[in-house]
């Protein structure tokens, strides 16, 4: 059983950790084309990623509360689906 505290901390370090702006990364050995865009305070981020050579996407928006609390929307996909994608992604796939 995962905590859900422990994995959105993750989450949180593994999106800290991916560059503002168009990159190209690698998920589960297939290309993707990312854009990430924040605020200027942080307290929205907002990610949308694409399969080069398929169909598939990840999109999501991720705000800090008023509590300072992450609150994460994915775009009609799964949190679960969101997730396993911004820890797995590695950037600078060509």
């Amino acid at each position: 059983m995962t905590d859900p505290e422990a994995e959105i901390s993750d989450f949180q370090r593994a999106l800290a950790r991916l560059p503002t702006g168009f990159f190209k990364g690698e998920f589960n050995g297939r290309s993707w084309g990312i854009t990430i865009r924040r605020s200027d305070n942080e307290r929205r981020i907002w990610l949308f990623a694409e399969e080069l050579a398929g169909n598939d996407v990840v999109s999501f928006n991720l705000y800090q509360t008023s509590q300072m609390l992450p609150l994460l929307k994915p775009c009609e996909m799964s949190s679960s689906k969101v997730i396993d994608f911004v820890l797995g992604v590695q950037p600078g796939a060509e």
